[in-house]
């Protein structure tokens, strides 16, 4: 009987199927941890067609993983060298290479509507969202993946058929890209994060992925060379930034805490500035003097102890002057730690160490202060500085294999048995890491993918400019890349256009000045992803301090837990990943992953928690690139080809 089963195999897959691998044309949209893996299995499972896309040069930090990458090769592109390493594999395959941001308005519909699939490989929320808008948009199917530490996750998206990446709301995320954190901070969580990575490199186990100096590769710094001689004049100044360790330029001070301050919150602001493009559209920092400081008299700043004296010291934000005596404090104290565990020393940084807590609480409000990001408070600072998970070979190695197995699966025509597929930390108690969830249809209320895409918002009409609208409300929130804007008010009135020079002059004014009041409605395009966004605002008065604007019915940060259907046990799949588009040397999503430990995470689709990893609740659902949200879940199935047991 055995003869009815014999087709004709190309290696693993059925001629038929080979065929159609050759023919297809595949998009993979990042060239990094899991990219690197996947365009290797791609050549070597029988794809021919291939376009890369990844705007990140290669950097040491690499190297431990992404392995079609060589020492020879750091400062190159990604893309290009992923290209040129996976056609050793395969010379015959045709691979094209852009080193260039997905979201770059070239790679429009009409671009991805060339495709049979595109493969997510990437590192960052922003990018996700535009290429899930993009092939929802172009109706391609996107296979949709992520990794952190030793979880990961895969699942596929088809336009109508499944929930798309956007489908459920995402709590905020807790990874950045590593330019952020060296150039452009904007929330405190940026500035508590370089101040980790600075007690590292200052008194720790200096590390090449938590750089703390101005990262010069930030592509939206793009300069010209000519400009590069202001540079290196702005950064050698005193000599505080050659470029040597952190760890040995700071020795060779003797760790004195004037010098280490005025280079950090000094010169290496001053030549931050110097990379003008990325003031453009932000506020500029403002460089702080450590003899400017000590003149202020006590009490002058303008960031004024917020709590009462009665508080508890811990719960109240101090002034700058006292944050730099805070800063001089505990490199003093730390400094003198150090010595004592004689050559080669080195401190690790715990939350309830005092001396480092007191650093990073100092380091971390200085840099809020430069960047106007209102201070914290001690008490805040330690709840925010969390752990740092670091990128694991293996994670992206399996899920790499596990995208090729469900693009088999789409190429097959057998898209039914498509499935989520989380990867877990430790076996369930049916001994399986992986465990397949089925896909959930679309959500019929989502604002990205339903017939008629609509969200609410609260907000200040007198407080909130065009521009916060724009930048903080449409880009940052909704993932818009260009939005038009129209006031639906009977006159079409445009509030905002793509088109430089138009609409300018209406950023600084605020929306109440248009007329817009509560009820009002806008309608929100962007004509590069194809997508309109109806936009009602609700005017209220009584948002929370520092709130900006509310989304009616969002996910609130901390989702209550559910219990799994299949053992009642907590479902510990959280949620977390980086906003910004991934850049040169970023805190990459299939790398860092900085988690709340103490921190009780949202729940979400169905894999088990691990015994162990129960503190650190799972941190994955959206990283990984899952649809599923908060409110997920999962039932494990009973398919043995789609599980790897342990014995």
């Amino acid at each position: 009987g055995l003869g009815l089963w014999k087709m004709a195999l190309v290696g693993p897959v059925s001629r038929a199927l080979a065929e159609r691998l050759s023919r297809c044309r595949l998009l993979v949209v990042g060239a990094g941890g899991i990219g690197c893996e996947l365009l290797k299995n791609l050549v070597l499972a029988g794809f021919r067609d291939i376009e890369v896309v990844d705007l990140d040069t290669i950097d040491v930090s690499n190297l431990n993983r992404q392995f079609l990458f060589q020492k020879k090769h750091v400062g190159k592109s990604k893309a290009q060298v992923a290209k040129e390493s996976a056609l050793q594999f395969c010379p015959e395959a045709k691979i094209t290479a852009y080193h260039d941001s997905i979201m770059n308005p070239d790679y429009n519909v009409e671009y991805f509507r060339q495709f049979t699939l595109v493969m997510n490989a990437l590192d960052n929320r922003a990018a996700r969202n535009h290429v899930n808008r993009m092939c929802l948009a172009a109706d391609i199917p996107l296979i949709e993946s992520g990794t952190a530490g030793y979880l990961g996750q895969v699942t596929v998206i088809k336009k109508g058929v499944t929930e798309c990446y956007e489908c459920q709301p995402k709590p905020t995320q807790k990874t950045f890209p590593g330019c952020t954190i060296r150039n452009t901070p904007s929330e405190p969580i940026h500035c508590i994060v370089w101040a980790k990575y600075l007690f590292n490199q200052l008194f720790g186990e200096e590390d090449a992925d938590q750089e703390v100096s101005p990262d010069t590769a930030d592509p939206e710094a793009a300069w010209e060379l000519s400009d590069a001689v202001a540079r290196a004049g702005a950064s050698n100044e005193d000599g505080g930034i050659k470029r040597v360790s952190t760890k040995d330029w700071a020795r060779s001070t003797g760790y004195d805490p004037v010098k280490i301050f005025n280079k950090l919150f000094r010169d290496d602001i001053k030549y931050l500035l110097t990379m003008d493009q990325l003031w453009r559209k932000r506020k500029a920092p403002v460089p702080l003097d450590w003899t400017a400081v000590e003149r202020v008299e006590m009490g002058s700043s303008l960031q004024q102890a917020s709590a009462s004296p009665a508080g508890l010291k811990d719960q109240q934000v101090l002034d700058v002057r006292s944050y730099a005596h805070l800063f001089a404090r505990s490199v003093d104290h730390l400094k003198a730690r150090l010595a004592e565990k004689g050559d080669g020393g080195e401190l690790v940084w715990d939350k309830d160490d005092a001396p480092a807590m007191n650093f990073v609480t100092a380091a971390a409000n200085l840099r809020m202060h430069i960047f106007s990001i209102n201070m914290k408070s001690k008490f805040d600072v330690k709840s925010m500085a969390g752990n740092i998970i670091p990128a694991i070979a293996t994670t992206n190695a399996v899920i790499a294999g596990l995208i090729v197995l469900e693009g088999l699966k789409i190429l097959s025509g057998n898209m039914e048995q498509c499935r989520t597929i989380f990867l877990n930390k430790q076996p369930n108690p049916r001994k399986k890491l992986l465990v397949p969830c089925t896909l959930d249809p679309p959500n019929a209320s989502c604002y990205v993918c339903s017939i008629k895409p609509e969200v609410t918002v609260k907000l200040n009409t007198q407080r909130v400019s065009v521009q916060m609208l724009q930048d903080r409300i449409l880009k940052d929130k909704f993932g818009m890349v260009a939005p038009d804007v129209q006031i639906e008010d009977g006159k079409g009135t445009i509030l905002i256009s793509s088109e430089e020079g138009e609409t300018e002059a209406n950023n600084n004014k605020n929306l109440a000045e248009f007329g817009i009041r509560n009820g009002s409605r806008l309608q929100a395009d962007d004509f590069l992803q194809d997508y309109t966004l109806t936009v009602t605002l609700l005017h209220s008065e009584d948002l929370e301090k520092d709130v900006e604007f509310e989304v009616v019915g969002d996910v609130p940060d901390k989702a209550p837990h559910r219990l799994s259907e299949e053992d009642g046990k907590v479902i510990t799949n959280g949620s977390d990943d980086g906003a910004q588009p991934s850049t040169s040397r970023a805190a990459e999503q299939d790398d860092v992953l900085i988690v709340d430990s103490d921190e009780e995470m949202p729940s979400s689709s169905g894999a088990e928690g691990d015994g162990e990893g129960r503190s650190l609740k799972r941190k994955l659902e959206e990283e990984a690139g899952g649809g599923g949200g908060a409110k997920r879940r999962c039932t494990e199935e009973e398919e043995d080809e789609d599980v790897i047991a342990l014995d």
